[in-house]
């Protein structure tokens, strides 16, 4: 197998044995970057010397003890790394080199994986194509037509076209999970408190979650791992015990009941995006698990429920980019010019369109109606998922109700966009964790690419070994996630 197609712990097994070292390793990525990013547009700042100089500081340490030690990563582009410019995809913030790191890059620090750069995304976390980020438009590497899923499309894109072994994201509403999707790649959102937030740069607080995309389960549990804990700077962390996943997925799932809920196989589904899933169910069933019918009727509201909240605490964060402290500044002859033309020029639209919406929600005269009524209906959600969960051990549903849809194909039209989050972004409102896993192709609708399809499972607050058992014993029994886009 070529050094790029490695996994972690495959890669992590030939660095250990000295089969290649760090810098080759790190080296055969990079020139994959050079060679396919020209066209994929997964990385908005490439590290290559810095990434280097690491690699080769590895390598004269000779200790790859650590399964992450020496593995080529990419960084959604929403994290703080120390000296690193990060932008969230906003001009506001083209030229902002944060003094510091946030908790989940230190925490990864610790394991010693080799920074290639910084990941394209949608303009702070707010899309579901990576078609609003400012910088550029990233393509899915099945179709160079489509997009990859956002907002972490840039990850997603960088980890299926073999540009990086793993890649951090952050899922909002569907953000990790949809991309990976979409992309064919593996994608766990762990439970709301599980990863620190500290200086990941804020999209909606309450729903804001940061995981891996990875291309394999196994993969995925090993990078949980290392960046799962509680962290003193930041208050929505748990003391839930951080387990060894990988050790928790080798266990088989025969008597696991998974639920499947008649909500989320619904009308403007794609067949191929059904029949993909429903045969990954079949799968799993003949591995022992057992299949329940089950009912989430207040899921139809989730997505309403999150359009308020979402863009409520959205507008609440982006109040603090005002071209005064930092990030990008119009200098207008008066203060309150200088607010208006610095947001106004440094927002992109959909911003501009959220922070409205959110605005809106939490005015004088609406608070109640609108941001304190969703909140209510986000504890009934939750309230149905956990009665559930006292007769299942997991729910399955797709991640999308379609695969990768063109660029440009949707963009005008915000509410079509809004509805590709509809089988995920329940998962959010409830702080569940969940997991997009490839479980098989459909040809799209106006295409005739066969393209990735995603199966997502759903598992209990804190229980991210039980949705990692469950995808991994899938991919032992499957091949989906072995297949590679050509270019």
């Amino acid at each position: 197998m070529a050094l790029e197609q490695l996994t972690i712990k495959t890669a992590h097994e030939g660095l250990r044995k000295k089969e290649f070292s760090a810098r080759e390793l790190t080296e055969a990525y990079l020139e994959r970057v050079q060679v396919r990013d020209g066209r994929i547009d997964a990385f908005i700042t490439a590290t290559v010397e810095t990434a280097l100089a690491q690699a080769e500081k590895l390598d004269r340490k000779g200790d790859f003890s650590d399964p992450l030690c020496g593995i080529p990563v990419g960084i959604k582009d929403i994290f703080c790394t120390k000296g690193v410019r990060t932008t969230a995809g906003s001009k506001i913030l083209e030229k902002y080199v944060p003094p510091f790191s946030a908790t989940v890059i230190e925490k990864l620090n610790e394991h010693q994986p080799v920074m290639l750069g910084k990941l394209n995304m949608d303009e702070f976390a707010c899309g579901t194509s990576t078609e609003t980020s400012y910088y550029k438009k990233t393509k899915n590497p099945w179709d160079l037509e489509r997009i990859p899923g956002g907002s972490s499309g840039g990850s997603a894109a960088a980890v299926a076209a073999d540009e990086c072994i793993f890649a951090l994201g952050t899922d909002t509403g569907g953000s990790i999970r949809q991309p990976a999707a979409m992309c064919g790649v593996v994608g766990l959102k762990p439970t709301y408190g599980r990863v620190s937030r500290y200086g990941v740069i804020a999209m909606a607080s309450s729903l804001d979650q940061v995981g891996p995309i990875t291309k394999t389960a196994e993969d995925a549990a090993i990078v949980l791992s290392a960046i799962a804990g509680r962290d003193k700077r930041d208050a929505t962390t748990t003391q839930a015990d951080v387990l060894n996943y990988a050790e928790e997925i080798k266990k088989d799932i025969r008597g696991l009941k998974i639920g499947v809920p008649k909500e989320y196989f619904v009308e403007g589904t794609e067949a191929g995006v059904e029949q993909a899933v429903r045969e990954a169910l079949t799968q799993l069933e003949s591995m022992g698990a057992e299949l329940v019918d089950i009912s989430l009727p207040h899921s139809k509201y989730a997505l309403a429920t999150y359009y308020i909240i979402m863009p409520s605490e959205l507008s609440a964060n982006l109040a603090r980019y005002d071209g005064v402290r930092f990030g990008y500044s119009a200098a207008a002859p008066t203060l309150m010019e200088n607010y208006l033309q610095s947001r106004g020029a440094g927002f992109g639209p959909e911003i501009k369109r959220r922070i409205m919406i959110g605005t809106y929600s939490l005015s004088s005269g609406y608070y109640d109606a609108y941001y304190a009524q969703a909140q209510k209906v986000r504890t009934v959600i939750k309230r149905e998922f956990d009665e559930i969960f006292k007769t299942v051990d997991c729910i399955a549903s797709p991640v999308s109700p379609t695969v990768a849809f063109k660029i440009g194909e949707k963009i005008d039209d915000p509410l079509s966009m809004y509805l590709a989050d509809i089988f995920t972004v329940p998962v959010n409102i409830a702080g569940l964790p969940g997991i997009s896993v490839p479980c098989g192709f459909s040809k799209p609708s106006n295409g005739d690419t066969p393209l990735p399809v995603g199966l997502q499972l759903i598992g209990r607050p804190f229980d991210e070994a039980m949705i990692l058992r469950i995808a991994h014993q899938y991919q032992t029994a499957t091949d989906w996630h072995t297949q590679h886009p050509t270019l």
